[in-house]
């Protein structure tokens, strides 16, 4: 939105107390429509070979999304192979965007929050993108392959288009484009074991740093090998080139050597990465939420932080340095803020098909939404990421933390309710449960 004199101000969330697309119509029991407008990947059908039931889709790509059925444990046997083993995820939905060209660098900065130019080659980071009123479009993994090269791993959004809008002038002299490359995760505490097996002596996997990327070959194919996942827990991810030709060889090779560490084919976690506090874009924020609002301020590049000084302009930064100056001003540029919640009711054992309304405890009227809702099996209780009213909470770096100890009520679905439609939740810290990756917030002084 702009102001009378034109100016582009923050996101304005004054009258959303909850998602625009809030329905609370239950479970959609249809069947997805298999065809062509909708990608499969190359490890679409190992995926179905591997018993996958059920699927979803993710930047236009059928993600399988569940291989244990309900009536063999669903969801939380996949949890229990992650914690105990090591599993196998096809994430070839994580879109690969190549920026290439000697203003690479110069263009990925002035998209990303963060400062690109701290970036080195054969490193990666988590990046944030947002729009010019402060707005998160993307948080993918971002690969710098080399000083000219750099791979955007996209979560769900189609960030690929908007990239070549934004250059749709050639104002910088480098080339944007989907490549064939797709990637797996090798998540768990027998992940490194089974990553030994797979590379051998071509990459020390004892010592790969997190966020490290090397080269390396699987069933003797090009990969690009990073120390990264969606977990919280140990992790790698194996980014195959010319996937399209040699899916199978890789994956059956993961298989085969993965039968000594008890592997199993399995969904994400959405289970193991709520308690790690990790962020699911479209879940947990959208463009609709600024960085500072769900927990990702840590990512914002401002005037007066030393080393930030050097990055140059990026879109959204004017806003978002606004919001950060109001926030240290004690006044209050957004709504609503994400916050970590516990919660009684029957155990949330899958995927919650609404967003789930936030009570206000006395008046009992809305004020907020949960996003991401999952038991706890060490806590024993329900667990969640959700929105709720911004009272000026605030860390010492001035960063949004969340009321701790504040109560609301949830408004729960038929199958979740015990003996009431509400349970009574607390505000508690994010992560629920500390990541063994440091995927969620870094140090600022270790950013790039």
């Amino acid at each position: 939105m702009t102001n009378k004199n034109n100016h582009i101000t923050s996101v304005d969330q004054s009258d959303r107390k909850v998602p625009y697309n809030l329905r609370q119509s239950g479970d959609t029991p249809v069947q997805m429509l298999i065809w062509n407008k909708v990608r499969k990947s190359p490890f679409w059908h190992k995926s179905i070979n591997h018993g996958a039931w059920r699927a979803t889709v993710y930047n236009r790509v059928f993600h399988p999304f569940g291989y244990s059925k309900p009536e063999d444990g669903g969801p939380m046997v996949e949890y229990e192979a992650l914690m105990n083993d090591v599993t196998l995820w096809n994430v070839a939905v994580e879109r690969q965007i190549r920026v290439k060209g000697p203003d690479a660098e110069k263009f990925v900065d002035y998209v990303i929050t963060r400062d690109a130019t701290k970036i080195s080659p054969m490193r990666a980071r988590y990046v944030i993108l947002c729009n010019q009123y402060g707005g998160v479009l993307n948080d993918p993994i971002l690969l710098r392959i080399s000083e000219d090269e750099f791979w955007f791993s996209l979560s769900d959004s189609d960030i690929g288009i908007y990239l070549q809008g934004i250059n749709h002038d050639n104002k910088f002299d480098v080339e944007i484009k989907e490549i064939d490359v797709c990637p797996l995760q090798v998540q768990g505490p027998r992940s490194k074991n089974l990553m030994h097996d797979l590379v051998g002596s071509q990459i020390d996997v004892s010592n790969m740093p997190f966020y490290g990327l090397a080269k390396a070959k699987v069933a003797g194919r090009d990969c690009i090998i990073s120390q990264t996942g969606f977990s919280g827990e140990e992790g790698y991810e194996i980014y195959l080139l010319n996937s399209t030709l040699y899916a199978d060889e890789v994956w059956d090779e993961i298989v085969s050597k993965g039968k000594n560490h008890n592997l199993m084919v399995t969904a994400p976690s959405h289970c193991r990465r709520i308690q790690a506090g990790i962020l699911s874009w479209g879940q947990d924020m959208d463009n609709e939420h600024n960085p500072f609002q769900c927990n990702l301020g840590y990512q914002v590049s401002l005037s007066g932080k030393g080393e930030w000084d050097k990055k140059g302009d990026y879109i959204g930064r004017k806003v978002l340095e606004e919001m950060k100056s109001d926030l240290k001003d004690g006044k209050k540029p957004f709504k609503l803020q994400l916050v970590g919640l516990e919660f009684s009711g029957k155990p949330v054992l899958d995927f919650a098909t609404d967003f789930w309304p936030i009570l206000n405890i006395e008046s009992q009227e809305p004020v907020g939404f949960v996003t991401s809702p999952w038991y706890h099996p060490d806590k024993k209780t329900n667990i969640a990421m959700g929105y709720v009213p911004y009272e000026g909470d605030l860390s010492k770096n001035n960063f949004p933390i969340g009321k701790l100890g504040k109560k609301y009520l949830i408004e729960l679905p038929e199958k979740y309710q015990s003996s009431s439609t509400t349970e009574e939740a607390i505000v508690v810290p994010i992560p629920f449960t500390k990541s063994k990756n440091p995927n969620t917030r870094e140090v600022i002084d270790n950013i790039g």
